[in-house]
């Protein structure tokens, strides 16, 4: 019979440093135990876990880095959570973490961060067939680097947790993570200072779901393949810079209910919708590339005192969708550019000589009965577009451009035609 030693005499001890206040390194190989590795820990150990499989369940309530040597795979057995991190200044590295439970009530996680867990680090980790990926609750400066996030995928969509959850946190740095076939890619509820940087998220309900957060950085994010990119909802103070949100059969970025935040840089393509923009104030986006969308821009609920300068609206099939009672100016600082814009320079100073207006009485009506669309071609629905430009009284409020450019900012945006939405499960 194969020899197997005792749950007690799991871990060789290696001082790394002379020193009886020295950190230790205690590896658990194949067939050991790492709760009970964990148990006999000091504040401070490394516990080295040696590729194999374990199946535990684990509580980390002291501080220590665990470890995996040639990604070991860590299995929870489909109960709880895989690994719950009760303490401050744990670190996570190098594991495979799968096969929590699957209670939604419970909010089964592979890796649970609970209150009190601050700077709590899980890096270079494939988490896979867990309810959440990572949940974090009440713990500040958490750290979340490099990871591999794959939901339950073969659950529909209502019954899968999140891939990564905030909530009530500070300071979290969520950075260069792949997050697929989840509920929502990143969840953040009440968490503020936060930094997104430089993840990619696919096959989702949203991408990232933002609630009653502010003050927090999304950068140079990929949100493809979703039903949604990002959704910012209920929030203030946000920079959302140099993301890529394409192919979402939904909305590429939803603005709402947002104030004082800045949007800039982004591309947005070939989403059903561009930006979903409702009851957004007192926000500036600039230098972003709405190119390819059935809809560039939806417009509602009194987004006004929005800046909306230096953007490139191109090749979208209706540009700006606004049905309201006064028009919106855009453009006062620097113009934007639109594709379909009809106008003409005669100075060439490369600014349009007469203002862009983005729809007209036809549009309105269009979009207030849909069954008109069936009659657009028609000589009495082109002779009321006609009629509606001539005669002012029959103006429809519009998004209004006084200085069109006439070239785009983007020399490149060809690249993101053709970057069509995908229904995501």
């Amino acid at each position: 019979m194969r020899y197997r030693p005792p749950p007690l005499a799991v871990a060789w001890f290696c001082l790394l440093v002379a020193g009886s206040g020295d950190a230790a390194e205690l590896t658990v190989q194949t067939g050991q135990s790492i709760a009970a590795a964990i148990a006999q820990a000091s504040p401070g150990d490394v516990i080295r876990v040696e590729k194999g499989y374990y199946q535990e369940q684990l509580v980390i309530d002291k501080p220590l880095t665990l470890k995996g040597i040639d990604r070991p795979t860590l299995s929870g057995g489909f109960k709880g959570d895989t690994i719950r991190i009760t303490a401050e200044d744990v670190v996570v590295d190098g594991l495979i973490v799968r096969d929590s439970g699957d209670e939604l009530i419970d909010q089964n996680a592979g890796i649970f961060i609970k209150p009190g867990a601050h700077r709590a680090a899980v890096r270079n980790c494939d988490l896979t067939y867990n309810l959440f990926g990572i949940y974090i609750q009440t713990a500040k400066n958490v750290e979340i680097r490099n990871n591999v996030i794959t939901g339950k995928r073969d659950y529909r969509s209502p019954r899968r947790g999140n891939g990564i959850q905030l909530y009530n946190t500070e300071g979290a740095q969520i950075i260069g993570n792949n997050i697929s076939f989840v509920r929502d890619g990143i969840y953040v509820d009440v968490s503020h200072h936060a930094v997104f940087r430089n993840n990619r998220i696919h096959h989702s309900r949203y991408g990232t779901h933002y609630m009653n957060s502010h003050y927090n950085v999304w950068e140079g994010n990929d949100s493809y393949h979703n039903r949604g990119g990002l959704a910012l909802m209920m929030t203030r103070h946000q920079v959302v810079r140099n993301n890529r949100a394409w192919g979402n059969s939904d909305h590429g970025i939803m603005l709402r209910t947002i104030q004082d935040s800045v949007i800039e840089g982004n591309i947005v393509a070939g989403n059903e919708r561009g930006f979903f923009i409702y009851d957004a104030e007192y926000n500036t986006l600039r230098n972003n590339l709405i190119v390819d969308n059935t809809t560039g821009v939806h417009l509602a609920a009194g987004s006004i005192h929005n800046q909306v300068t230096g953007n490139d609206f191109i090749s979208n099939r209706t540009q700006i969708k606004y049905v309201a009672s006064q028009d919106v100016i855009w453009g006062k600082d620097r113009g934007n550019f639109w594709s379909n814009y009809v106008g003409w320079d005669r100075n060439g100073d490369r600014i349009g000589d007469v203002q862009y207006e983005a729809n007209d009485l036809v549009d309105r009506l269009s979009w207030q009965h849909p069954m008109m669309k069936l009659l657009l071609a028609s000589p009495a629905v082109q002779t009321l577009r006609l009629v509606s430009q001539q005669f002012p009284l029959l103006r429809a409020p519009s998004v209004v451009d006084p200085t069109p450019v006439m070239q785009p900012y983007q020399s490149d945006w060809g690249q993101w035609r053709g970057r069509y939405f995908h229904y995501a499960n």
